[in-house]
């Protein structure tokens, strides 16, 4: 069952009212309570037809299909201004420029959404049970949120994180964290894909990869054959981060 209403939040370009959906698990009418996965770029989540692209994640039938116990929430990106409110980092690109303001959208996120959601839904609320994950701006968003907002979130997933827009600056945001051994962390990237994003990908990547062993962060890193940068790809993959997440059955 996948719930949708709207919701209203200060975006990069102004105000904004956007629909929010919310997956419930098969199992959700017997009174128990749930872990909850909030994902990045609602839009291409659950319904091909509100994918930019015409294609998305389908996350309800993967976690029906799975049987998966966990409440899952999105919000629709910045229809005009994603770049900005994906990004902790200001930067320059061919794809467009960004004012970084990742920060004031985790914020919104954890202290209002967050709230939304514990209050309506049947969640289990503690951070050992409250994951992320998100792909490409929203796996970079992923792995901001867990260095800087780690009192609220268990684990999460960075599926092809854009690292490629400040390598250097991703590192030393995870150096930069204190990071405790219990956190679950997914980390992936497509072959294809790699061979197409280039140096500063690969870069971003290593950057990533140095800091988290420095600090003795556990993750897993799958490098995925084939892999390309898009929903397709993405939905391949959501079987192995829920693995490694470990995301907990509800109770009562």
């Amino acid at each position: 069952m996948i719930k949708q209403f709207e919701v209203t939040l200060t975006a990069p370009s102004g105000n904004q009212t956007r629909t929010a959906y919310v997956h419930l698990p098969q199992t959700y009418d017997e009174k128990k309570r749930f872990p909850v996965l909030y994902m990045f770029d609602g839009q291409t989540a659950f319904f091909d037809d509100t994918a930019p692209y015409g294609d998305s994640w389908r996350m309800g039938e993967i976690l029906d299909k799975f049987e998966a116990e966990i409440i899952v929430a999105a919000v629709e990106a910045d229809r005009e201004d994603r770049l900005t409110e994906y990004s902790p980092f200001p930067f320059q690109s061919k794809f467009g420029s960004s004012e970084g303001k990742g920060e004031a959208y985790m914020d919104w996120l954890v202290g209002t959404f967050k709230p939304m959601i514990d209050a309506t839904y049947r969640t289990l609320p503690e951070r050992e049970h409250t994951f992320l994950a998100g792909s490409s701006m929203g796996g970079l968003m992923t792995m901001f949120a867990l260095c800087c907002y780690q009192d609220m979130f268990g684990g999460g997933a960075a599926l092809s994180p854009s690292f490629w827009i400040a390598p250097e600056k991703v590192g030393r945001m995870i150096k930069a964290a204190e990071w405790t051994d219990d956190v679950a962390l997914y980390i992936d990237y497509g072959a294809d894909e790699l061979k197409n994003h280039g140096e500063a990908q690969c870069r971003g990547l290593e950057s990533c990869f140095c800091a988290l062993l420095e600090k003795n962060v556990p993750f897993d890193f799958r490098l995925i054959p084939h892999g390309q940068h898009n929903e397709k790809s993405w939905r391949e993959r959501v079987p192995g981060f829920l693995q490694t997440l470990k995301i907990q059955k509800g109770r009562p």
